[in-house]
């Protein structure tokens, strides 16, 4: 899919702005990047934001980057909820197998991550504290299992103060602590799908 490249521009009160503050930015506010300055890194346990980012690239073209561990999670998932409590309280980062080569020449990067324990999961985390963002856009986006974002995108924020988050977009996935797992097929999905268009649309580009 052919994108066409827009000229970002930005008023010059927003660099003025200090390193500890961030403007809030709607999606309608600022133009995105071609799809070939366009990364999708995404975290996905049941695969339901697997299917979400691959929704995204489907209609910007963006490279699709899936975040991987050194130490993958227990399958269990009782036995991974109590270690990412641990992790969350001591504040550890676990180490990424995944490697992103020259990410300075992405300009936009969706981010895509499941609520764990109404927070960013600690992966997230880990990308935010090992990458440079400074002055990227990011746009989130999120699924989860009801109860909503939390503090997540709050969190994106904090983890990167030097960066333009936009809006983000999130979706009810699945249930793990209830066996409900992957739920991204039949109506959901083209729904789902629907939602995805209608939030990209709004980026002032044409997709």
């Amino acid at each position: 899919m052919k994108i066409t490249s827009i000229i970002i521009l930005l008023a010059l009160s927003h660099f003025a702005c200090s390193s500890n503050e961030q403007a809030e930015i709607g999606l309608d506010s600022i133009p995105v990047a071609p799809f070939e300055k366009t990364l999708i890194v995404y975290l996905s346990r049941t695969s339901n934001t697997k299917a979400v980012a691959e929704m995204i690239k489907a209609q910007t073209g963006g490279k699709l980057v899936a975040l991987e561990l050194t130490t993958p999670y227990p399958a269990d998932y009782r036995t991974t909820v109590e270690q990412v409590a641990q992790e969350n309280a001591s504040g550890f980062l676990p180490p990424l197998e995944t490697r992103i080569d020259s990410i300075e020449k992405y300009d936009l990067i969706f981010l895509g991550f499941p609520t764990w324990g109404m927070q960013l999961p600690p992966p997230i985390k880990s990308f935010l504290d090992q990458y440079d963002l400074a002055g990227k856009t990011i746009a989130p986006f999120n699924t989860n299992a009801g109860y909503g974002i939390g503090t997540t995108f709050d969190q994106v924020k904090t983890l990167a103060p030097k960066s333009i988050v936009l809006e983000g977009f999130s979706t009810q996935g699945g249930m793990e602590r209830d066996w409900v797992l992957f739920v991204m097929k039949g109506e959901k999905e083209t729904a789902v799908s629907d939602q995805v268009k209608r939030w990209l649309n709004t980026m002032n580009t044409p997709w």
